[in-house]
């Protein structure tokens, strides 16, 4: 296995394109891969990239990537920021979800239950109940394009009542970006020669191109692929 851990606190903060919040970027088409290995947070082959600081982030925009991964709060309704020419998928990481009126159209998006819809479109938020914190996966529509599905990671009981631990494996295809993000504690990344690496809650593990991500505990994960467009 091998794959670069991203850590929630070197997300790096991005004003909101219509100026409403900020957004944590978690990664993107754009990125130089950070090297982690003097805090032990890179498995596998990636601990011997480059360390590149981040520049100061610009305001939010759909110029710059064929792709991005973020988080952000939402602790008022209103309107979404348009980005023509892209497709979103948003997924309530935490809170109690939200109503998304996507050009007149209501939807119910509750926990951890990934939603599509177009960049373009007119979209306005209402909440159910207080804040919510948001998964978003950007993909430009004639360059890439994304799937997200939550995965469980759970232990095993045994007929001895005792709990026997069971992995999960995120396999990842030539040409695909993979990036699995803990919603929850208790997950563990396997790394070479049976070295494991916690998640922390919004953590994220990113693997480039064919391979295999082993993850182990108990716990949520969102699972995020990124393919090219032919």
């Amino acid at each position: 296995m091998s794959g670069d851990v991203l850590r929630w606190k070197d997300y790096r903060s991005v004003p909101w394109r219509n100026g409403g919040g900020v957004t944590q970027e978690v990664a993107s088409s754009g990125d130089v891969v950070r090297e982690l290995a003097s805090s032990g947070e890179v498995v596998g082959e990636l601990a011997s990239s480059t360390d590149v600081s981040a520049p100061p982030a610009p305001r939010e925009s759909a110029g710059g990537f064929d792709w991005r991964v973020s988080v952000a709060d939402v602790e008022a309704e209103g309107p979404f920021s348009s980005f023509p020419g892209i497709d979103r998928v948003i997924t309530a990481v935490e809170g109690a979800g939200m109503v998304l009126t996507v050009d007149g159209v209501p939807r119910t998006v509750g926990p951890l239950s990934p939603f599509t819809f177009s960049g373009a479109a007119v979209t306005d938020c209402r909440l159910v109940a207080g804040r919510v914190r948001n998964l978003n996966v950007m993909t430009r529509r004639e360059r890439a394009r994304a799937q997200v599905r939550i995965v469980t990671v759970a232990s095993e009981s045994s007929e001895s009542s005792e709990s026997s631990e069971s992995s999960v494996e995120a396999e990842c295809a030539e040409g695909e970006t993979l990036l699995v993000m803990a919603t929850t504690e208790g997950v563990v990344v396997g790394g070479p020669n049976g070295r494991e690496t916690a998640l922390g809650r919004l953590d994220c593990v990113r693997r480039e191109g064919r391979g295999v991500l082993t993850l182990r505990g108990d716990g949520v994960v969102a699972e995020i692929r990124i393919t090219g467009m032919p």
